[in-house]
């Protein structure tokens, strides 16, 4: 009975100090979160100090700014109003200054806008002749805008037989889709230029002496036919020859001399009709 006793008590103890050391270990892992925890708030609020040092400078000097502009704006209100430094006539003179630059800011932003809506009638207007003559040689016919204007270059086998100025059944059919889109357009002239090469006349005397007439001959007919078969207003339009200048290419090649040979149709919006988009 006694050895029982003793066995009881020393499996007690033991039993104890099994607990005892679990709990201490525990306690030891806690402690160790508890420090690194401790010294990460340390390090953050050490962080957070400077940042506030940093604001507190921050916001100082932006005090200090605010009320040197306070000041500043003080001493230029004075000064305004101070007759010996700026007198009520040159403060009317300042403010008509200010007055004429907005009224010219004004001015150009309606000529921006006018300018804009012209370049936009403008691709309209390309859009419609490249539909209207969408079955057309690109090699013939190029329709491009330069400097506000439409240019509508056709080439002379188009529209002429050679050194000829009549125009042939297939140049009368074009000009005839170029006159729907021009009498659809009651607000844009025409200006018909007519281009020779650098080689001398060859054709019939007489009538025609050298490239110039040859160009202009070639730009009435035109415009002729504009006129008569396809009803566009001779007011609208305007003939001339510029002869052999203002070449496009080389006259020293075949192929060079047949892209300066042609007729070029140039569609300008009436000046009163621009400035009324002002």
């Amino acid at each position: 009975m006694r050895k029982l006793l003793i066995l009881t008590v020393i499996s007690s103890i033991a039993l104890t100090s099994c607990v005892s050391s679990k709990k201490f270990n525990a306690l030891q892992e806690e402690n160790t979160a508890n420090k690194e925890q401790l010294t990460n708030t340390k390090a953050n609020l050490e962080k957070c100090l400077i940042d506030k040092d940093k604001a507190s400078k921050i916001n100082q000097e932006l005090a200090e700014r605010v009320d040197y502009l306070k000041d500043n704006n003080t001493q230029m209100l004075n000064s305004l109003a101070d007759l010996s430094v700026l007198s009520k006539r040159g403060a009317e003179n300042v403010k008509r200054s200010l007055e004429k630059i907005d009224n010219q800011d004004a001015y150009i932003n309606n000529l921006q806008n006018a300018i804009a809506r012209k370049d936009s009638l403008n691709l309209q207007l390309v859009l419609n002749l490249k539909g209207a003559l969408g079955n057309v040689n690109d090699d013939d016919i190029q329709i491009e805008v330069e400097g506000g204007a439409v240019f509508i270059s056709l080439s002379d086998k188009l529209l002429f037989r050679t050194a000829g100025y009549s125009l042939n059944k297939r140049g009368i059919e074009i000009l005839g889709k170029v006159a729907a889109v021009v009498n659809n357009k009651p607000d844009i002239e025409i200006m018909v230029e007519g281009f020779a090469d650098s080689r001398s006349y060859v054709g019939k005397k007489g009538v025609l002496v050298d490239n110039w007439d040859l160009s202009v001959k070639r730009a009435t007919s035109v415009v002729r036919i504009l006129e008569n078969k396809y009803k566009v207003s001779p007011e609208r339009m305007i003939a001339a020859g510029r002869g052999k200048y203002h070449a496009v290419a080389s006259n020293d090649t075949a192929e060079g001399r047949s892209k300066n040979r042609r007729t070029k149709i140039v569609i300008l919006s009436k000046l009163d009709q621009f400035f009324e988009l002002l």
